[in-house]
């Protein structure tokens, strides 16, 4: 292989890398601090790979995607592009896989973690598989699939079977109380 098509092939190889990036950070952009958008993306791994044929950029090894506030590490991350080299599917595995970001200069840390969290470019539709967890300023939600659609704004949160009825594989919702309202008592 000639010094003209390695480095031709090394330019797709990182422009698929950015568009990674860019992608894996999609799934936070509509809530994300404006900032983030304007900072640079930072993606480490401890190996990747690319197959133009397929278009699947895989990253494995302590996957780490960092921009602005907005943290997504993964054992491995697999994106799928199509013959148009728009991305599909952003897949990412652990043990578990987690995310995390400011969403509101006014709020704490948005986190969630599952093993498995998968990003429908096309439905705008995150789904968080395996013991499926999301937070944020005390209220959290969590589920054996949590879905959420970015173009509806709205969750779905399934849990896994239970005979016994225990709460263990139900769906569970924490939802603090409200600090700024005061409720009269008896005695008032």
């Amino acid at each position: 292989m000639n010094h003209k098509t390695k480095l031709t092939q090394m330019k797709k190889f990182f422009k698929q890398t950015l568009v990674v990036g860019l992608a894996s950070v999609i799934t936070n952009v509509a809530f994300a601090l404006p900032s983030d958008r304007q900072q640079p993306i930072k993606l480490v791994a401890d190996k990747a790979t690319f197959n133009e044929k397929t278009g699947v950029n895989t990253y494995s090894g302590n996957v780490i995607i960092e921009q602005g506030t907005m943290r997504l590490q993964a054992n491995t991350i697999v994106a799928n592009f199509n013959e148009k080299k728009d991305i599909t599917t952003i897949t990412a595995n652990g043990s578990p896989a987690k995310f995390q970001q400011k969403v509101d200069t006014n709020k704490g840390l948005a986190k969630g973690h599952a093993q498995k969290i998968v990003y429908n470019a096309q439905t705008g539709i995150i789904t968080l598989t395996g013991n499926a967890f999301l937070e944020q300023d005390g209220s959290s939600i969590k589920g054996a699939v949590l879905r959420y659609s970015m173009n509806k704004g709205d969750i779905e949160a399934l849990g896994s079977s239970s005979e016994s009825g225990s709460s263990k594989g139900r769906v569970e919702m924490v939802i603090p109380p409200s600090s700024s309202k005061s409720f009269p008592g008896a005695r008032d």
